[in-house]
């Protein structure tokens, strides 16, 4: 799966929080898995304010203390990188190539959203493979276990205490499985939203009344489209290093080489 580094992201994904208020928060954060279900009670007494006990319930009926998320959020590495070993790493040519076919096979859905947001194809097709492989591999691990994990976890509990907020809102409004799988991180559906982000720039990009990041490549690329114009996109200006649109894609990644390879391949695609 093409995973994003949180560790450096936080900048990127920090403004999506805005949505979520910080949490009131006195469950005692932990480092190993011992003190993990008696948290998970205290959060769930003093989410109630907010969240529906029932949905609560349903929620963490099957979260657990999630090893992998913690092994994945100690050990990032891919972004120390140069962008020809990013690239190759990250199999730039092959995204390129799938992407200008996706570009011809959904011509009428990117035409629409460059008519709503001013974003071209190409950012959210480099975007969207970058991500996922073109929804290929969203992440195998369990969402509200990931980001409880990372609630819990005293690094950043704060930052991911809002973040599960928010992926109880998604599940309380039907917008998230509560059996959701995703990235380690609890990064959701085909372009790899957290939680937060999805609450604040999700849109329903194919009007069913949901926003479906998982299923619906409509709503994740046109979700991915508000968050770039949410980030100062504008219609008609460049996105290579220097130009108008670049600093919107900074703020879907902090990492200088992953901000270089969407952009390389954007244009690639875009010709």
């Amino acid at each position: 799966m093409l995973k994003k580094t949180f560790a450096l992201a936080g900048l990127a994904l920090a403004a999506a929080t805005a949505l979520v208020p910080q949490a009131a928060f006195a469950a005692s954060c932990g480092n190993t898995s011992a003190g993990f279900d008696a948290w998970v009670q205290d959060f769930k007494q003093e989410a109630s304010g907010r969240i529906s006990p029932a949905v609560l319930d349903r929620a963490f009926a099957n979260v657990n203390y999630n090893t992998a998320t913690i092994r994945a959020d100690r050990g990032q590495k891919s972004f120390k990188l140069s962008l020809n070993e990013f690239m190759k790493k990250r199999g730039g040519a092959a995204i390129v190539s799938r992407g200008k076919k996706m570009k011809a096979q959904n011509a009428a859905l990117f035409a629409s959203i460059e008519q709503r947001y001013g974003v071209p194809a190409g950012p959210l097709i480099a975007i969207w493979g970058m991500e996922t492989g073109f929804g290929g591999f969203m992440g195998k691990e369990h969402t509200l276990s990931a980001v409880s994990t990372l609630a819990y976890d005293c690094r950043r509990s704060d930052y991911f205490t809002d973040q599960l907020y928010a992926a109880l809102t998604l599940v309380q409004r039907g917008d998230l499985s509560t059996d959701a799988r995703g990235a380690a991180h609890g990064e959701i559906g085909q372009t790899q939203f957290l939680p937060a982000n999805v609450v604040k720039y999700g849109v329903d990009g194919d009007g069913n009344g949901h926003v479906d990041m998982v299923r619906s490549k409509a709503d994740a690329l046109t979700s991915t489209a508000n968050f770039l114009r949410g980030h100062g996109w504008r219609a008609g200006g460049g996105y290579q290093p220097g130009q108008a649109n670049f600093g919107a894609i900074q703020g879907w990644n902090a990492a200088s080489v992953y901000q270089q390879a969407i952009a390389q391949i954007a244009a690639d695609i875009d010709g």
